[in-house]
């Protein structure tokens, strides 16, 4: 066996097959029925990117990658691949492993800010329609204008109170904002918050940079976000994996080609991202996928069925290890058709025959070579994996979790002043420091003359709501990403 360090071996038939690292840029898909070998394939493919100085980033759906931190054991399925490959001197060890999770109880938080969501990834994530998306995107607009973070949650359902209340004001240069929309908007928003979105938008707010860290060994650090309980909120799970998409789009300088990338992003579940996607959100997935490997960032979809992935994204993955589909449906024999007819031609090979035979852990393997072309598919087994298969202990998980690099940066929740804060301060002032009771009502402005200041009219919404919502946490950005305007 190659040195793990110098090679990404990832299969072998009867010759041994690698991922170049100069070509894991360039994206790629692991597809498969349930229960083919798909995780062991994505751990194998992750831990020797780490080996080499490859940070990664990866979603653990089912609870059982936490084991790549650590050494594998010599089960017997493990032993007879080794055998039955020829592996020699295959060693067991484990990689270097930060966790993170949404709701901070298997992982560090995880932690945006709603204007660095910004309002065409929100609109997804309340699962708004084109003319309530818009309302809110005008809502982002006017705020922005005026200067005004939208920074938690309670910053956003006040502004989206202010612009209901005074809509006829601002109708000629934002548009028609209805009422209906707005309660829309609003009624999602307490849907969100049942769902651990006041956990999420809250500071600090992650730092793409420590996503990308490398150990004491030069390891490339395997980030793993727990998923399990993220993902029965499916549409909350597709939306945070491309906010940071699209953050490490926008962040990250413009490298080229190189040896080998900064990042690579394993998108597990990957057909909910694509699942009632907008126009507008789909063009902008398709760019990001396009552009981020200028970047230096790889991507890899994880999916049962390669038909879970649009075209226009499924050309630009380049690197493919596609296991066993079972063809029981017209549009399973669709899927293994497509599959089959993705794949540069092996003249020994039938593949569409062969898709529906593959064992498990047994795949048809292509990956790009040094210029860029697909090489010839083989029929090959997925070499085992150097690290644990399965979970590990709550036990082991704190142990990790309190060495990690990161360790005590984000636990403890930030309050620091927020546009709350200075908006009530400034009123407050303007007062000559008489509290306006959180519950007094707030007059419309008349029709035929311009409301109060943003700034002062924001203040008196939020003063009516504040009650239970007053020190809600700070974010920083103003629109964010490329979703919108910074």
């Amino acid at each position: 066996m190659a040195d793990l360090r110098e090679s990404i071996l990832v299969a072998k038939a009867k010759e041994e097959l690698y991922m170049l690292p100069s070509m894991a840029n360039r994206h790629g898909l692991i597809a498969g029925a349930t229960g083919t070998g798909k995780t062991v394939t994505l751990q194998v493919i992750a831990e020797r990117l780490s080996a080499i100085g490859v940070p990664i980033f990866m979603a653990d759906v089912k609870g059982d990658l936490a084991g790549v931190s650590q050494p594998g054991t010599e089960k017997p399925k493990i032993a007879e691949r080794i055998h039955q490959l020829g592996l020699k001197d295959f060693f067991f060890a484990g990689g270097p492993v930060t966790f993170w999770d949404v709701f901070g109880e298997q992982g560090h938080p995880v932690r945006a800010t709603i204007s660095e969501m910004g309002p065409l990834l929100l609109g997804r994530l309340l699962n708004l329609n084109e003319t309530q998306s818009g309302v809110l995107t005008a809502v982002f607009k006017i705020a922005d204008d005026n200067g005004l973070l939208l920074l938690d949650l309670k910053d956003l359902r006040s502004m989206l109170d202010y612009a209901g209340t005074n809509a006829t004001s601002f109708r000629t240069e934002y548009g028609n904002i209805s009422a209906a929309s707005i309660g829309a908007i609003q009624r999602g928003l307490l849907g969100l918050e049942e769902q651990g979105g006041d956990k999420f938008f809250a500071e600090p707010a992650l730092d793409i940079e420590d996503l990308m860290q490398t150990d004491e060994k030069g390891r490339g650090m395997i980030n793993i976000l727990a998923s399990d309980r993220l993902l029965q909120s499916p549409q909350v799970y597709a939306t945070l994996l491309l906010w940071l998409l699209s953050e490490l789009y926008e962040r990250l300088p413009e490298v080229g080609d190189r040896e080998k990338p900064k990042l690579v992003f394993f998108f597990d579940e990957a057909h909910l991202l694509f699942t009632d996607a907008s126009k507008p959100l789909m063009q902008k997935i398709e760019q990001v996928v396009r552009l981020i490997r200028s970047k230096g960032v790889g991507v890899f979809f994880i999916t049962q069925n390669p038909l879970d992935v649009p075209d226009i994204v499924l050309g630009q993955l380049g690197n493919r290890v596609q296991h066993a589909l079972r063809a029981f449906t017209p549009r399973d024999q669709k899927a293994v058709r497509a599959a089959a007819e993705t794949f540069r031609a092996n003249a020994k090979l039938e593949v569409e025959k062969v898709i529906g035979e593959l064992s498990v852990g047994e795949a048809l393997v292509s990956f790009l070579d040094e210029k860029g072309t697909p090489g010839i598919v083989e029929r090959a087994f997925v070499c085992p994996p150097h690290s644990q298969i399965g979970p590990i202990s709550p036990e082991q998980r704190a142990a990790l979790m309190s060495r990690s690099l990161v360790a005590g940066h984000y636990e403890n929740v930030v309050d620091r002043e927020s546009a709350f804060e200075k908006l009530k301060a400034r009123t407050e002032k303007a007062m000559g420091g008489v509290t306006v009771p959180a519950d007094q009502p707030v007059p419309a402005p008349s029709r035929g003359r311009q409301p109060d200041t943003v700034i002062g009219a924001v203040v008196k919404s939020t003063l009516r709501a504040a009650g239970s919502q007053l020190g809600r946490q700070v974010m920083r950005g103003i629109l964010g990403t490329i979703f919108g305007k910074r």
